[in-house]
C-alpha cells in the first residue's frame, strides 16, 4: 500500500510541477523516478519515453503507466495515471472559472509567453540530459544527427522519423549478434 502511496504521489509531483506536455516532464521524470525513489534507470526511462511518443495518447500518461506497471502491474498503472492526470484536471476547471474573471488578457499572455521560455529551457536541458545516455556510439550519434537533420529539412511525420530510426536500430543490432555469433563460432 506505501508503494502505491508513493506512486500517486510521486506521479502527483510530476504532473502538478510540469508545464509544457511530456518533454518538458522528463526532469521532473528522471528527479522522482531515478534519483528519489530508485524506481527504473536512465535507460530504461529513455526507453518508456521513446515508446510514449510512438504511441497514442498523451505522453505524460503512457510514461506513468509504463512505470505504474513496472512497480505494481495494472494498479501501479492506474494509481500513476490518475496521480499524473489529476492535477490537470483540477487545474483546468480553476482556470475555466478564472479566466472568466479576468479582465486584463494581456497579463495572461504575458504569462503565458514567460511559461514558454521555461518549457524550452527545460526541454532544452532533457536533450542533453538524454543525449549524454544514449548517444554513446557513433552510429548512434550519426542515427541521432539523421533524425535531426530529417526533422529539421523535411515535412516527415516525427512517427516515421522514430520508427525509422529504430527499425535501423533493430538491423544494426542483429548485424551485431549475427557477427558475435560468427565470430564466436570461427573462433571455437
Amino acid at each position: 500500500m506505501k508503494l502505491l502511496w508513493n506512486i500517486f504521489w510521486a506521479f502527483v509531483r510530476i504532473g502538478a510541477l510540469t508545464f509544457g506536455g511530456g518533454y518538458a516532464m522528463m526532469p521532473m521524470l528522471q528527479k522522482e523516478t531515478i534519483e528519489r525513489y530508485g524506481w527504473c534507470t536512465q535507460e530504461e526511462l529513455l526507453d518508456y519515453f521513446s515508446l510514449s511518443q510512438c504511441l497514442p495518447g498523451i505522453i505524460a500518461v503512457n510514461m506513468s503507466t509504463f512505470v505504474g506497471t513496472k512497480l505494481a502491474g495494472s494498479t501501479g498503472a492506474f494509481i500513476a495515471g490518475i496521480g499524473v492526470t489529476a492535477p490537470s484536471f483540477i487545474i483546468i476547471i480553476l482556470v475555466a472559472i478564472l479566466l472568466q474573471q479576468v479582465t486584463d488578457l494581456s497579463l495572461m499572455n504575458h504569462a503565458f509567453a514567460g511559461i514558454r521560455i521555461g518549457v524550452a529551457a527545460l526541454i532544452f536541458h532533457s536533450v542533453l540530459r538524454l543525449s549524454k545516455s544514449s548517444l554513446k556510439t557513433r552510429i548512434a550519434q550519426l542515427i541521432c544527427l539523421g533524425a535531426v537533420l530529417l526533422s529539421v529539412f523535411t515535412d516527415l511525420s516525427p512517427i516515421v522519423i522514430v520508427v525509422v530510426a529504430g527499425l535501423i536500430g533493430v538491423m544494426i543490432g542483429m548485424y551485431n549478434n549475427r557477427n558475435n555469433i560468427e565470430g564466436e563460432a570461427s573462433g571455437s
